[in-house]
């Protein structure tokens, strides 16, 4: 015997030109649609003349689809020329993550996921090494083999596409995956990938940064979350966090408080575009949280 249906949960992100009605607009649709408002953001970003929105809100229950609210609300964005996203809420990205020999990151991912924490489904996971492939199957998670060379490296992205593509990927995740992606590879997956890398690359370049952070004597270490592009590590910024530390440290304790710093930027950042928190602003985010 089925239970009594529930309340279908959408969200509704919107970037549009500055003008009266834009709020009114949305309020109105989803009024008209049997739905209520539960969740609302808004930022104004007056210096280039663009509204970013985040609408969350609740349908009748068993009584609307996304697909109807999407075609139901194009003449609404055409109107205001805007760019939007209406999601189903109640289903989680498709993710695949993305490492080499490092563990910290992908750990702590499926903990959290198989702890219900992380609002995605991890699907595989694709690395350039087998050191982490018992890790992801005790996980119950296909693990994909991808060695990297410069004479392997386009046949390598190619099957990546192709796995994206297969596994209907929504997210890639490159947790702690040590090779440098295409600039088409990048392009392919605009807006869809996520790196993380220690916030020591533009002092400390090269090898051993932690090691040269050491010899420097900082007083923080950190990581930044962010999406990917042909640009290395200068993709627009999701998340950035920081620990403080001090002259006791050794290179190797740097290198632990820069592993957590990693761990809780790169969950962070994937939670949020899960959620569709993460709003695209040129080279820059607007993140409702």
């Amino acid at each position: 015997m089925s239970g009594a249906p529930t309340d279908s949960h959408f969200v509704l992100t919107v970037r549009c030109p500055e003008r009266p009605g834009i709020l009114h607009a949305i309020t109105s649709f989803v009024v008209e649609h049997g739905c209520d408002i539960s969740e609302h953001q808004q930022f104004d970003d007056t210096a280039h003349g663009q509204v970013f929105l985040r609408t969350g809100f609740t349908g009748p229950p068993g009584g609307i689809t996304v697909e109807r609210l999407r075609a139901a609300f194009t003449p609404t964005g055409d109107a205001f020329q805007m760019a939007w996203q209406l999601y189903d809420a109640s289903r989680r990205p498709r993710v695949l993550i993305m490492v080499s020999r490092f563990d910290h990151c992908l750990t702590d991912l499926l903990y959290r996921w198989r702890t219900a924490s992380l609002p995605a489904e991890p699907v595989l996971v694709v690395s350039n090494h087998t050191d982490l492939r018992a890790l992801a199957e005790d996980a119950g998670l296909r693990f994909v083999h991808l060695p990297v060379t410069a004479a392997t490296k386009p046949a390598a992205e190619a099957e990546l596409l192709r796995l994206v593509e297969t596994h209907q990927v929504e997210l890639v995740v490159l947790a702690r995956y040590m090779q440098i992606l295409s600039d088409d590879l990048c392009k392919r997956l605009d807006g869809r990938a996520i790196n993380i890398h220690h916030s020591f690359l533009p002092s400390f370049a090269g090898a051993r940064p932690y090691h040269q952070a050491y010899d420097r004597g900082v007083k923080l270490v950190g990581a930044t979350a962010h999406y990917v592009t042909p640009e290395l590590d200068e993709g627009p910024i999701i998340e950035q966090e920081v620990i403080r530390v001090d002259h006791r440290l050794s290179p190797e304790g740097l290198v632990a408080a820069g592993r957590d710093a990693e761990r809780v930027a790169l969950a962070r950042a994937v939670t949020w575009h899960c959620q569709r928190r993460v709003l695209l602003n040129g080279n820059r985010t607007v993140i409702f949280d």
